[in-house]
C-alpha cells in the first residue's frame, strides 16, 4: 500500500527526521497530499501534489491553478465545517488505502492548531495505521498496548507522554532510565527526556495511550 505524505500550512522545520521522511516522498508509491496552504511546501520542495484537500482559504490561488493544470485532484470543502483540513486530508489518505502517513509542517504559531494536530493521532480511523508527525529532528507517534519499538542511535532523546488518564504496566528496554511496570499519569512529567542506551528500544505497556517523541540526537 502507498505511503502518504501530508503537508500542512505550519512551519516545515528542516532537520534529520524531516530529511529522512522526504527521502521516501519521491518513491513511485508515495501519495503527496497538500492540506490547503500546505501546498506551498509541496512546491517549495520540488514535489507535485496528487491531491489538494481543504476549504482553500489559505492556499495561494496561483499555486492552486498550477496544481489543477498539472492534473492534481482538488477536493474543496466548505469553510464552515466540523473537521480541520488535516483531518480531512487524513481521511482522504485512508480512502486511498494508505497504511503509513507522514505529517509534515504540523507545528506552527497557533497553539490550538498544533495541539489538535498532535491529538489527531488518536483519530479512531487511524487504528492499525502508522501515522507519524515529523518536525525537524523529531518524530512523534501514538503508541497503544502491547508495545512500540524505537529505532535510532545511542544518545537519542525519547519522551513518553500519556494521552490517557494513565498508561499502566510500562516496561522499557534499551533506555537509560528504565521503567519496570510503573504507571505514567496524565499531567506528570516523569516520561520526559529519557535516552536511548541501544540502537533499538522497546516500550511495552498494558493499558492507556502513550505519545512517543523521538529526537534524533541529544535534545
Amino acid at each position: 500500500m502507498p505511503n502518504a505524505f501530508l503537508f500542512l500550512n505550519g512551519d516545515l522545520h528542516d532537520g534529520s527526521a524531516v530529511r529522512a521522511a522526504l527521502s521516501h516522498a519521491t518513491m513511485p508509491n508515495a501519495l503527496i497530499i497538500a492540506a490547503d496552504g500546505g501546498l506551498r511546501h509541496v512546491y517549495a520542495l520540488g514535489l507535485r501534489p496528487d491531491l489538494v484537500v481543504g476549504d482553500m482559504d489559505s492556499a495561494d490561488p496561483e499555486q492552486l491553478a498550477r496544481a489543477k493544470a498539472e492534473g492534481s485532484h482538488l477536493l474543496t470543502y466548505p469553510v464552515h465545517k466540523d473537521e480541520t483540513d488535516l483531518e480531512l486530508a487524513v481521511l482522504v489518505a485512508l480512502q486511498h488505502g494508505c497504511d503509513q502517513l507522514w505529517l509534515l509542517a504540523a507545528l506552527g504559531g497557533r497553539l490550538d492548531q498544533t495541539l489538535s494536530n498532535v491529538q489527531l493521532l488518536a483519530l479512531p480511523q487511524l487504528e492499525g495505521i502508522r501515522a507519524v508527525l515529523v518536525s525537524g529532528a523529531q518524530t512523534c507517534w501514538l503508541a497503544k498496548p502491547p508495545r512500540t519499538e524505537i529505532h535510532g542511535q545511542m544518545g537519542d532523546t525519547l519522551s513518553l507522554l500519556p494521552l490517557s488518564a494513565a498508561a499502566r504496566g510500562i516496561h522499557t528496554e534499551g533506555l537509560h532510565y528504565p521503567l519496570r511496570g510503573e504507571t505514567l499519569h496524565f499531567g506528570t512529567t516523569r516520561g520526559i527526556s529519557n535516552v536511548l542506551s541501544a540502537p533499538q528500544a522497546q516500550v511495552r505497556f498494558e493499558e492507556g495511550l502513550l505519545l512517543v517523541i523521538h529526537t534524533h540526537g541529544k535534545a
